[in-house]
């Protein structure tokens, strides 16, 4: 009976299927010693539950999960799991508004306000004394590439007057957006970085105004359905809901389930009710679903023989944009649309390559490619805080395992 339990289990839960991994230039020991290394991240309790994929050369070489999906509820992770990947959607995000360039019907040259009249008159800050604030006109209206490259000097956040936002989700995108076109810029648009959430809920509304469709459903009829991404979601729809891993957070020197304050709210209420689709970290994914995102992007835009996005568009994307600013979350990068990319040898110390580019995520979620090395990996976890150096381990072992 136990194992007729297994057998059924394996067929409701498939995993993604296994490439070859010496086909893949990649080498199984190494790769089997990834799992084992993250199965003592999580037996020691310092995460819940992982899942790791890799893959390379479009073959997927290793996808394994350890530990937990709910810690307090013994629900186990499984590699089709559903992660909130948060800020892992600017990207996709990025990858929608280069599909309307492509089509002419947006330029990284347009300014904001020639799409969104509410962002016409907007001021940048000239000083600041305690609460009071001195403003005057920028020298020139923020564009959609200040945009992409978080250099528009849009504030990082909503204002005060929309501070539940992030937990309740409680306005649609169009009238978020429109509360955002009255801050104040912080400084004029591209003379320094700045990483910008409420720019990136921008440019998902610019995807909504050049469309003609809302956010969500571009991204799925344009994105998730043409690559196969069948888990892949803003909100989440009720078949999905077993599936989705709780975020934990270090309670007392124990793993539980985070609060209703983090972004989006209490994990185990699913968003439920949500109507912002927040193009900044709205997204809900699977290892698999990101790697064939990962996957398109590495290939240059294609997916199956189809184009998806111009091979122009997406070196474009890709490459650095923000020269000597000082941007980037990790050391030894800059940014290119919305891509963090690693630029010199101190961004090197995970094994990534110059020109390696990826984003990570508020929980801890991560992906990226690597292009000389023909490399994909997607990290998955959901904590809040700090959670270790598992991402880094994973990252260095995963370029560590090309064998050829």
């Amino acid at each position: 009976m136990r194992y007729l339990l297994l057998f059924v289990s394996a067929l409701v839960f498939a995993a993604p299927p296994i490439g070859d991994a010496n086909k893949a230039g990649m080498d199984p020991g190494r790769l089997a010693n990834i799992a084992a290394r993250m199965k003592a991240y999580t037996e020691r309790g310092e995460l819940a539950g992982v899942v790791t994929l890799v893959s390379r050369h479009g073959v997927l070489a290793s996808v394994d999960a350890s530990g937990w999906a709910d810690v307090e509820q013994k629900k186990a992770m499984k590699t089709d799991s559903i992660f909130q990947i948060m800020s892992m959607t600017k990207p996709v995000c990025a990858v929608a508004i280069m599909m309307l360039v492509d089509e002419g019907k947006l330029a990284l040259t347009d300014s904001v306000e020639r799409h969104l009249p509410e962002f016409r008159g907007q001021m940048v800050v000239a000083s600041r004394e305690g609460s009071n604030l001195t403003l005057r006109k920028p020298a020139r209206p923020i564009t959609v590439r200040d945009l992409m490259t978080h250099t528009s000097g849009l504030p990082s956040g909503p204002p005060a007057s929309l501070a539940e936002l992030n937990q309740k989700l409680h306005v649609t995108l169009a009238e978020a957006v429109h509360v955002f076109s009255q801050m104040p810029l912080d400084f004029e648009p591209g003379s320094q970085w700045r990483y910008s959430n409420a720019g990136i809920a921008v440019l998902g509304r610019l995807v909504e105004v050049a469309s003609g469709t809302t956010f969500e459903k571009f991204l799925d009829a344009r994105i998730f359905q043409p690559l196969g991404m069948k888990d892949s979601f803003i909100f989440p729809p009720a078949d999905k809901l077993d599936r989705m891993v709780t975020v934990h957070q270090a309670k007392e020197g124990k793993l539980a389930a985070a609060p209703d304050s983090i972004l989006g709210g209490d994990s185990r209420k699913h968003r439920r009710g949500a109507v912002y689709s927040a193009p900044e970290f709205g997204l809900h994914s699977t290892a698999a679903d990101l790697a064939a995102f990962y996957n398109m992007v590495r290939t240059g835009g294609m997916h199956s023989g189809k184009r998806l996005l111009s091979a122009a568009a997406m070196k474009t994307m890709t490459s650095l944009h923000t020269g000597d600013l000082k941007a980037g979350h990790l050391p030894g990068t800059g940014f290119g649309l919305a891509w963090e990319v690693t630029k010199e040898p101190l961004g090197m110390l995970s094994l990534m390559s110059i020109g390696s580019f990826g984003h990570g995520g508020a929980f801890g979620t991560h992906g990226w490619v690597d292009p000389q090395k023909d490399l994909v990996g997607v990290f998955l976890i959901q904590h809040t805080g700090y959670a270790g150096n598992a991402k880094a381990v994973f990252m260095a072992m995963a370029a560590a395992a090309i064998g050829e």
